[in-house]
């Protein structure tokens, strides 16, 4: 039995038939006790959270949940439930969208935000040295629809002010993002604010989340938004409604 019960091994849940402990607790103690987002952090990471840590990660998963029809995601939801699709089918159509390009700008920002940890003082080789390796794209500034900022941004750095002043977390990785900020604006001569992925990879670094851990954590924020979508095109109803409507057509190119 030991070769079958050692086959996966695992701290995250010790069960057995009328008992269900997970990190340790009985799942009893957790229901009703904790919210959503402390379950989550205790999950993924085996520790509960302070009321001030608990406070600023459940604002970064607020602030992700939808972005509209037009984000890749949410639109994929949608067209896949057109299709017949149960909401479960079009939940993971939707979160199978969410990659490097959508969805993935998050963990970007925490690996750029380590990548300037590691130039002390000198934040505009660090920006140069990544640009060489990762490209002219900087993840977490600027945004192709809210400007001159995304609304998002600013209402979560100010909590994360708050969460530094309350003793939550320590606000270097603040400091990194805004002398970013600065940087790359003077760079570009004219703003380019942190967007939503900047704020929010501030929060999950400053919270000790490790990077692939933002792109997980977005997927189950944009889950929300994705779910009322595809609720909401039910109760709508259509038929097989592609990207754009039937009497637009595609350019068809000839070789």
């Amino acid at each position: 039995m030991s070769d079958v019960s050692d086959w996966w091994q695992t701290a995250i849940i010790d069960m057995e038939p009328g008992r269900i402990h997970l990190r340790g607790h009985p799942i009893q103690n957790l229901i009703g006790n904790v919210s959503f987002p402390e379950m989550i952090w205790l999950m993924v990471r085996g520790d509960q959270p302070t009321p001030d840590q608990a406070k600023l990660f459940e604002a970064a998963l607020v602030s992700a949940v939808d972005h509209g029809p037009q984000a890749p995601s949410i639109a994929a939801a949608r067209m896949a439930v057109t299709c017949g699709l149960p909401l479960n089918n079009a939940m993971a159509s939707a979160v199978n969208m969410l990659g490097d390009v959508h969805g993935g700008a998050g963990e970007q920002a925490i690996e750029l935000f380590q990548h300037i940890e590691t130039h002390p003082g000198n934040i505009s080789g660090a920006l140069d040295d990544w640009i060489a390796l990762h490209g002219k794209i900087i993840p977490g500034f600027g945004h192709r629809f809210h400007r001159p900022t995304d609304p998002r941004a600013p209402r979560l750095m100010e909590l994360v002010q708050e969460a530094v002043n309350a003793g939550a977390c320590p606000g270097s990785y603040q400091k990194i993002a805004m002398a970013a900020e600065r940087e790359i604006s003077e760079r570009k001569c004219r703003p380019i604010p942190m967007n939503i992925d900047g704020a929010t990879a501030v929060i999950y670094a400053e919270l000790g989340f490790a990077p692939p851990l933002a792109r997980g954590l977005f997927c189950l924020s944009r889950s929300v938004g994705i779910l009322a979508h595809a609720w909401e095109q039910i109760q709508e109803g259509g038929r097989n409604k592609g990207p754009t409507p039937p009497g637009y057509r595609w350019t068809y190119l000839e070789e």
